[in-house]
This record gives C-alpha cells, structure tokens and sequence, in this order.
C-alpha cells in the first residue's frame, strides 16, 4: 500500500507579497497568498512525484497534474526541474539540521545533546517523506553532481561542523577519549545515515531498532551511562 504523503510544505505568501512591493504594485494579499498556495502545491507534488519516480525519470507534466496547475505556472515559480528539487530540500530537510546548528550553549553532558538531536533526527526522518528524499539523494546524487553538491552545501557540510563542533566540545570536557573523532565527524552520525538506508532495503526482513542502535553506538563513544 503506498504511503500517504506526508504534509511538510507549508504555503507562505511574504516572498510573493515583497516581490510585488518591490515591483512598485498594489498589496494584494489574496493574490500573494494564493501564488503562495500554487508554490506548495508544486512542490509538494514534486516531492511525491521524485519519490516515486526518482529524479531522472520525473516530468514537469506529472508534477504539473498532480499539483493541478498548467506546466506554465510551474516556470511562474521554478526554471527547471533542479531548482525546484533544491527547493524542496531547503523546505523539507534544512530545517532538522538547522535545529542542530541552533542547538543552546550546553548545560548538561555532550552527549545528552548528541542523544537529543540524533533522537529528534530518526523520529522526523526514518519512515516519513524526508527519508525517502535522502534515499532518493544516496541513489541518484552520482548521476546528477549538481543535486549531490548542492545537497552537501545546504546540509551536509552544516551537519559535518556541528557535529565536529561538538565533539571538540566533549573531548575538551573529557567526555571523549578518543581525539581522533574530530577528524571524522561522520562517525558520530553513521547510525542515522544507516538506518534511513536500512529501512528502504531490509526493515521486512530484519526491522532495525534505531534508537537502541544509537544507544549502543553512543555508549561506544562516550562509555556506558551509570545506572544507578
């Protein structure tokens, strides 16, 4: 049974409001919000339609019918196919990194802070719209450099020096003993980019249990917790 989309595109009409006021017209609210609402509906009939069909094989006519708008209204917003996948990244997956890069001056351990963002990242992205994106990304990113480096400029690089930033912070602390973590951030986060993957290809044989993979995967980094 497909999946039922997931509603992660919300319509916001300050974009099409500014540009109209930058082109010295009238205010018109009803018009901007409604340009606004055919932009979230382009995008997120790109989304499902990229999902289903993967990048290569995608149509701006598909999208263009299961968004119900003429092809034309769809150059009205994007120039190609590309940017509109990068919008749809920005929309759809920036946020959850961004959260990291906000993350507040910790308080308590590194790792809680870790456990925290690692925890909140599995419970928006495994089995929601925003893994299929990242699968989608893994499978098809060699075949289209583009895509594969804008996605590396918008969230991976953002993802890789949070990560770094607190690693350092915990070997600082005394928190990580090995040094050498720093170098390779990418460990810290390994148990995320393996379960998104593994749900796709193996949970109906063997159903993976992330977050208890992430437990294990942390005591490993920072030791056990004391139970006391």
């Amino acid at each position: 049974m497909p999946r039922r989309p997931t509603k992660l595109i919300k319509p916001s009409a300050e974009s099409e409001a500014d540009a109209s006021a930058a082109r010295g017209e009238a205010p018109a609210s009803n018009r901007a919000t409604r340009a606004a609402e055919r932009r979230a509906a382009i995008v997120e009939a790109a989304m499902e339609e990229f999902i289903a069909r993967g990048f290569a094989a995608t149509r701006l006519d598909d999208i263009a019918k299961r968004a119900g708008v003429a092809k034309g209204t769809i150059y009205l917003h994007f120039k190609d196919k590309e940017s509109m996948f990068e919008e749809l990244v920005r929309i759809v997956i920036v946020p959850v990194v961004a959260r990291l890069t906000a993350l507040p001056p910790p308080t308590g351990s590194v790792r809680d802070l870790v456990e925290t963002f690692a925890s909140n990242f599995l419970r928006e992205v495994i089995g929601t719209r925003r893994g299929d994106l990242v699968r989608l990304i893994v499978a098809e990113g060699p075949r289209f450099p583009a895509v594969a480096d804008f996605y590396y400029r918008e969230v991976v690089s953002r993802g890789i020096a949070a990560m770094r930033g607190l690693i350092e912070l915990g070997i600082a602390r005394g928190e990580i003993r090995q040094k050498d973590l720093a170098r390779y951030p990418q460990i810290l986060v390994a148990p995320a980019m393996i379960a998104v993957i593994w749900q796709s290809l193996f949970a109906r044989h063997a159903p993976l249990d992330a977050q208890e993979m992430l437990r294990v995967h942390l005591d490993l980094i920072f030791g056990e917790r004391r139970t006391t």
